[in-house]
């Protein structure tokens, strides 16, 4: 019984061969005072799989903005695609995924950031004293709506449930067409 051999997504020996390859053109395009040529198919096509790829690992998984982390590793790599040296490195695949690793860091501090601030401001406009009805003092949502914000998002400022001042509202008494007519 003969076992499969696992394929992987990106054969780092074709993707070293096509980085010395870009190298050479760019070195080409130097000595002639010209821009750099463009980066070729297969190094885009290597990218995108090395960031997809990782963007399934589990500590990437469940972010919303994976779209986002993606793009900036792709965009990452291209930026530092002239700092690979062949002549130190024989594995690009590897230098790669770093990149696009850190870069994935990066994303999710922006967006943790973002989110600090959002909810720095739902709490400075007192939004959740709004959710909260006349009543509803121990409203479940409500205690779970403050919980989730406090724990997902690291923000220690959201105060306790209990911590929570409800404004009474006065009701308008509502009269249906019938009623006023008596």
């Amino acid at each position: 019984m003969s076992r499969k051999k696992s394929e992987h997504y990106v054969d780092n020996k074709k993707f070293l061969e096509a980085m010395i390859e870009y190298k050479d053109r760019c070195n080409k395009a130097k000595k002639r005072n010209r821009k750099n040529p463009p980066v070729t198919n297969y190094i885009g096509e290597c990218f995108l799989k090395i960031a997809n790829h990782l963007s399934y690992r589990p500590n990437f998984i469940n972010y919303t903005f994976r779209d986002e982390m993606i793009s900036d590793g792709i965009e990452n790599c291209l930026q530092y695609l002239s700092n690979f040296n062949p002549k130190k490195s024989k594995n690009p695949f590897a230098y790669f995924t770093q990149i696009i690793y850190y870069a994935f860091i990066r994303r999710i501090q922006k967006e943790k950031k973002q989110v600090n601030i959002k909810v720095k401001l739902i709490e400075d406009s007192n939004l959740i004293d709004m959710t909260v009805q006349p009543g509803d003092e121990n409203n479940d949502y409500t205690n779970q709506f403050v919980e989730f914000l406090r724990k997902n998002r690291a923000v220690d400022s959201i105060p306790k449930s209990n911590e929570i001042k409800v404004k009474k509202r006065k009701r308008k008494e509502y009269r249906t067409p019938l009623e006023e007519l008596l």
